[in-house]
């Protein structure tokens, strides 16, 4: 899911300043990749501003994998730098059900989200390649986001295989987080999340 623009210039602002004068971890995977130390929302009253932003769409987006409306909540957060030349390596988000990446900049596309479909996955068995095929994120092997912008939020599925490819372009600078609903509950059977 996209919601383009739900960050307010002053927001993005306000979160830049506050990574740069955060302490921040190298990747274990690239040098030009760091990030803040993952936080409880309520770390940092930015964070809990943007909490509040997300949630509805988080609502949102929950209802489509789970068919409800649930109640939501984001159970840590961080900032994400990324340098030119710098990639994330292919990853999944245990421990959560939606994944999300809230932009405070706008990227160069070499460096758009990547989404991989799982390996080994759980596709046909049967696949249509041919010169006709439109490729799209619910046929191809991957998928890019298309061009995104400062303030944009996507939220996806915290099991999807997702990367970012080599940086072409000038500091890429996100806002990732992970959430869980508070509770499932399957015939009466019900997981409660805290």
């Amino acid at each position: 899911m996209r919601v383009e623009k739900l960050l307010h210039e002053d927001l993005i602002r306000r979160l830049i300043r506050e990574f740069a004068a955060s302490r921040k971890l190298d990747n274990d995977k690239s040098n030009q990749l760091s990030h803040s130390e993952i936080m409880s929302p309520s770390a940092r009253e930015s964070f809990l501003e943007v909490s509040e932003l997300i949630r509805p769409k988080l609502v949102e987006f929950g209802a489509l994998l789970f068919g409800e409306d649930l109640e939501w909540a984001i159970k840590e957060i961080w900032i994400n730098v990324l340098e030119t030349g710098g990639k994330q390596a292919i990853h999944t988000h245990a421990n959560s059900f939606v994944s999300g990446v809230l932009y405070l900049t706008s990227p160069h596309r070499s460096a758009n989200l990547v989404f991989h479909k799982s390996l080994g996955g759980s596709d046909f068995i049967f696949s249509n390649q041919n010169k006709n095929v439109k490729y799209g994120p619910f046929n191809g092997s991957k998928w890019a986001m298309p061009t995104i912008a400062a303030g944009d939020l996507v939220l996806f599925p915290s099991y999807l295989l997702h990367e970012v490819p080599v940086n072409l372009g000038e500091r890429r600078i996100s806002v990732a987080f992970n959430a869980i609903p508070k509770r499932l509950d399957s015939f009466g059977y019900a997981v409660n999340f805290s």
